[in-house]
């Protein structure tokens, strides 16, 4: 595709050297540049893209672009067109729409934001839109899903080239829905620029990811930007719900004010146009009566907590807006056993109950544990930690309420990252020793011993709860990936101490 094709809509401030050369491909990152290439010059938080101009040209690039000035290396490498543009993290994004045939333009798309809840809400608009009949994809936390192929990636929502390439991938493969979990990096970071949402979603917005956006209100107002009319498909039918908004939340009256479109708010407590009322959670899962404006029916879940009603309420309001039946919703939310790594039960045939959560954040643990209390009759054993690299006014809210609501909390490493582990945990006692309840505590820094002392401290109607990793396989210690995954070591040591307990 010639270069002037793919600046459409871009608006380059200047543009040097060879003229209009044909790309065979995008990448803002040299390591995978190849001949024909145009490479996006970014800077990051860790390395500028810039540095790397000269190898991406000695790579065989034909064309570069950069928010710099590029006159200086159009005098070196004269027959590479070089593009100088405002913004290169939003160019990059409609640069790669173009190149693509702009995939999102062909496909329904869902926009899931929020602090907790994205990945069970896609999960169940995924699979309410599957049971409709619409072959579906979904791009989020635990990776890429394409029918029932399932890819991996390397963030939440994948850096624009990437997710253009995965949209465009989908619209090859027949999907004709996508639901894509929206984070207020990718928001912040442009790594949607290039896509356009048939129908946004905001699950709740609690104290997360402060470490990159300075404050609360910051946070919260680039959540918003996804509800702006410059992510939305125009259309002329302005009675379609276009968003959908938990009412319940602090933040979902602003968030519906300042929406342009059609909206359904959900709530358990507000008035709402989706209620959920006569609400029963048990350890098999959750029912509810469901009231919408198309009519009340009953929902059933195996999905456990009234965290997770609100999660059933967004996905019922993306589906009856989109035209799916009562029955088709029902069947859908009643047919996602487990979402991967969300109160993921551990069974082994034990006397007591195992379950492994993502929770890691205050809220998210908060909700995870007021669940197990009140499923529970005997002892919460709590095993978590708290990340490197992320938000560390977290990890004493995170102390104080695993103390609150456990009765045997066991302190450990989660993903240390660059940090010490040892000043993570230190950090996490501090709310534990602020805490108004003192349970017993152990910090055992290993996380697979941490997570076997908690199996072998459980008695017979207990509940062990292994909370911030959830999905995922491995612990990112200093600038090692190792190997590691929750539930595998629970099942191990589960079986270490009795045995194999199934026929």
């Amino acid at each position: 595709m010639r270069l002037d094709v793919l600046l459409e809509g871009v608006e380059p401030l200047v543009v040097s050297g060879a003229a209009n050369p044909d790309i065979s491909a995008i990448c803002d990152d040299s390591r995978d540049v190849k001949p024909g290439s145009l490479f996006v010059a970014i800077k990051g938080f860790q390395s500028d893209g810039n540095r790397f101009l000269a190898d991406a040209a000695s790579a065989g690039a034909v064309s570069v672009a950069s928010e710099k000035p590029l006159a200086g290396f159009t005098e070196v490498f004269p027959n590479i067109a070089a593009v100088q543009v405002h913004d290169s993290r939003h160019a990059i994004g409609i640069l790669a729409r173009n190149f693509y045939g702009n995939p999102s333009s062909m496909l329904t798309m869902y926009g899931v934001t929020g602090t907790n809840g994205k990945t069970t809400v896609g999960y169940l608009v995924k699979t309410i839109l599957e049971t409709a009949g619409q072959k579906s994809g979904l791009i989020g936390t635990i990776g890429c899903e394409i029918g029932n192929q399932r890819l991996t990636t390397s963030h939440t929502t994948p850096s624009a080239a990437v997710l253009q390439s995965l949209l465009n991938r989908m619209v090859q493969q027949g999907v004709k829905e996508a639901v894509i979990e929206v984070t207020s990096h990718a928001l912040a970071l442009a790594r949607i620029s290039g896509c356009l949402f048939d129908t946004v979603v905001f699950t709740n917005l609690t104290r997360d990811h402060l470490d990159f956006h300075g404050d609360l209100e910051t946070y919260f107002n680039t959540k918003l930007r996804l509800f702006s009319s410059d992510l939305l498909k125009l259309t002329t039918d302005t009675s379609t719900v276009r968003a959908v908004i938990n009412l319940d939340d602090p933040y979902g009256d602003r968030v519906r004010d300042a929406c342009g479109v059609s909206v359904w708010g959900y709530a358990i407590d507000s008035d709402a146009d989706i209620r959920a009322e006569n609400i029963v959670v048990t350890f098999e899962g959750t029912s509810f009566t469901a009231q919408t404006p198309v009519g009340s029916f009953l929902a059933r879940s195996a999905l456990v907590g009234r965290h997770n009603v609100y999660n059933i309420l967004a996905a019922i309001g993306v589906g009856l807006s989109r035209g799916c039946s009562i029955k088709v919703v029902q069947q859908g939310i009643a047919s996602l056993r487990c979402v991967p790594g969300r109160f993921e039960k551990i069974d082994e045939g034990q006397g007591y109950g195992v379950v492994v959560d993502y929770a890691h954040t205050g809220d998210a643990l908060d909700k995870l544990l007021n669940t197990a209390r009140s499923l529970t009759a005997g002892k919460i054993i709590t095993v978590f930690g708290c990340g490197g690299d992320r938000d560390q006014g977290k990890r004493s809210v995170m102390g104080i309420i695993a103390a609150r609501l456990s009765d045997l909390v066991i302190v450990t490493s989660d993903n240390p990252r660059s940090e010490d582990p040892d000043q993570i945990i230190r950090d996490v006692m501090v709310g534990i020793a602020a805490s108004e309840n003192t349970p017993p505590c152990e910090v055992i820094p290993d996380r697979k011993e941490a997570i076997v002392t908690a199996i072998q401290s459980a008695q017979p109607g207990d509940l062990v709860v292994i909370a911030g990793k959830g999905h995922e396989d491995y612990q990112i210690v200093g600038d090692r990936r190792l190997h590691f995954d929750d539930r595998r070591v629970a099942r191990e040591a589960i079986v270490s101490a009795y045995g194999p307990l199934h026929d």
